[in-house]
C-alpha cells in the first residue's frame, strides 16, 4: 500500500523526484514498527476487555506447586497474541514490497500457526483438556512448516548458495541440496514450540522474542544486501531483506503488547500468539540461511526446550528430576525468585545471546574475504 501510494504520487506529479528515497527498506520497517505497536496500544485496551468477557484462563499445571503460584492469575484474558498477529499482518501489508516472493510465505506462516494456536486456546477455554493432543499439534505444524519449506525452497534452488547452511566461526557452509526442506521444516517446528514453552510469565517470552527478532532482522538484512553478504562470507539471498519489514512489524507488535502484558499481567499471550510467532522466527533464519545462529540468538528459548527435554528424559530413565519443574523459568520460581527477576534476568540473556550471535556473524580463525568498497556504503540503496 505504502509503495503504491508512492508510485500513484511519482505518476502524477513526476517532479516528486525525492520520494523515490522513501521506498528504502530502513525506513518502511520503522513505519511497520511504529505502525504495529500504536495498533496494539489502541486496539489493546478494547480487545482485552473483550478477551475478559469471553476467554479468561484457566490454570491447568502439571505441577500443584506451579498452579498455587499462579493462582493470582486464574481468569486472566488469554489469546492476546491476536492482536500481536493482526498487527503484524496488517502493518506488513501496508509497508512491504507485494513483489516479494517471501513476504506472501512470512504471513501464510504468522496467520496458519496463529490459527492452529487461537483453536489450541479455545480447547483448552471450553474443555477440561490442556489443549489439543500433542500429537494432532505437531501434525498441524508439520504441515503448515513443510508448505512455508517448499515454498522457500523454490525461491532459493535457483540462488548461487541459496541452499547453503551458513556455519558460523569457520566462515564456510554445507550444501544441503533437497535436505533443505526437512531440515527448514524442523527448525520452524522447533522454533514454534521453544518459544511455546517459554511462555509461562508475564511478559517472558515477549521481551525475549523482541531481542532474537531484531538480531535475526539484521541478519536477513545482511543476507539481502549483496556487499554486506559478500564482505561477511554468507550467503546473499536476493529478497530476504525485505524480512526486515515483517520482523520490525513483529517486534513493534511485541512491544505494544508488552505494555499490558508486563507483571502483573492484563493479558496473555497464548498459544495464539507463541506459535505463529516463534515459527515466524524459524522462518526468518530459514530465509537468510542463517539456522545456526538462532540457535545462539535464541538461546534463551533453546535453553527453555532444552530444560524440558532433559527433564523428561531423565525422569522416564531413573524416575528423578532434574530440574524442580520444567521449563526452566518454574525451576527458578519454585525455588522462591520473584517472578519480576525472572523476566528480568531472562530478558538480559536473550539479549546478550542476540549480542553473542551477532558477533558469531564474523568471527573467524582468519579472514577469508576483503571489503575494499567501503565507500560504496554511502551509495547503497539498501
Amino acid at each position: 500500500m505504502f509503495l503504491l501510494l508512492i508510485d500513484g504520487l511519482l505518476a502524477r506529479w513526476p517532479g516528486l523526484g525525492n520520494l523515490h528515497g522513501l521506498d528504502k527498506i530502513t525506513l518502511r520497517a520503522s513505519l511497520a514498527a511504529v505502525a504495529s505497536f500504536v495498533l496494539a496500544l489502541l486496539l489493546g485496551p478494547r480487545l482485552i476487555a473483550w478477551l475478559q468477557a469471553r476467554f479468561r484462563e484457566p490454570i491447568k499445571s502439571a505441577s500443584a506447586e506451579v498452579a498455587q503460584l499462579h493462582q493470582a492469575k486464574q481468569s486472566t484474558p488469554t489469546m492476546g497474541g491476536i492482536f500481536i498477529v493482526a498487527g503484524l499482518i496488517a502493518s506488513t501489508f501496508a509497508f512491504g514490497d507485494w513483489s516479494n516472493s517471501y513476504l506472501p510465505i512470512a504471513i501464510l506462516v504468522a496467520s496458519s500457526l496463529g490459527a492452529l494456536g487461537a483453536y489450541d486456546d479455545l480447547v483448552k477455554l471450553t474443555t477440561s483438556a490442556r489443549g489439543v493432543s500433542a500429537r494432532t499439534k505437531l501434525i498441524a505444524q508439520l504441515a503448515i512448516a513443510l508448505t512455508a519449506a517448499v515454498l522457500v525452497y523454490r525461491g532459493h534452488d535457483h540462488l548461487d548458495r541459496g541452499l547453503e547452511l551458513a556455519v558460523p566461526l569457520g566462515g564456510g557452509s554445507i550444501s544441503l541440496g533437497w535436505c533443505f526442506i526437512p531440515f527448514a521444516t524442523l527448525v520452524i517446528v522447533a522454533s514454534s514450540n521453544a518459544v511455546n514453552l517459554a511462555d509461562g510469565l508475564d511478559g517472558l517470552a515477549g521481551g525475549c522474542l523482541v531481542c532474537a527478532t531484531g538480531a535475526v532482522a539484521l541478519l536477513a538484512y545482511a543476507s539481502g544486501h549483496a556487499q554486506w553478504a559478500h564482505y561477511l562470507n554468507i550467503p546473499h539471498i536476493a529478497g530476504a531483506g525485505e524480512m526486515v519489514v515483517v520482523a520490525a512489524a513483529m517486534v513493534g507488535g511485541l512491544l505494544g503488547f508488552l505494555w499490558f502484558n508486563c507483571h502483573p499481567a492484563s493479558v496473555f499471550m497464548g498459544d495464539t500468539g507463541s506459535l505463529p510467532l516463534g515459527g515466524l522466527l524459524g522462518l526468518l533464519a530459514v530465509i537468510a540461511r542463517q539456522e545456526l545462529l538462532l540457535l545462539v540468538i535464541g538461546g534463551v528459548f533453546v535453553v527453555e526446550a532444552a530444560s524440558v527435554i532433559a527433564q523428561v528424559g531423565w525422569y522416564r530413565w531413573n524416575k528423578k528430576r532434574i530440574f524442580l519443574c520444567a521449563p526452566l523459568h518454574h525451576h527458578f520460581q519454585l525455588r522462591g525468585w520473584p517472578e519480576g527477576k525472572i523476566v528480568v534476568r531472562f530478558w538480559i540473556a536473550a539479549a546478550l545471546c542476540a549480542i553473542v550471535g551477532l558477533a558469531g556473524l564474523k568471527l573467524r580463525p582468519k579472514e577469508l574475504v576483503d571489503f575494499p568498497q567501503l565507500t560504496g556504503l554511502q551509495q547503497l540503496k539498501r
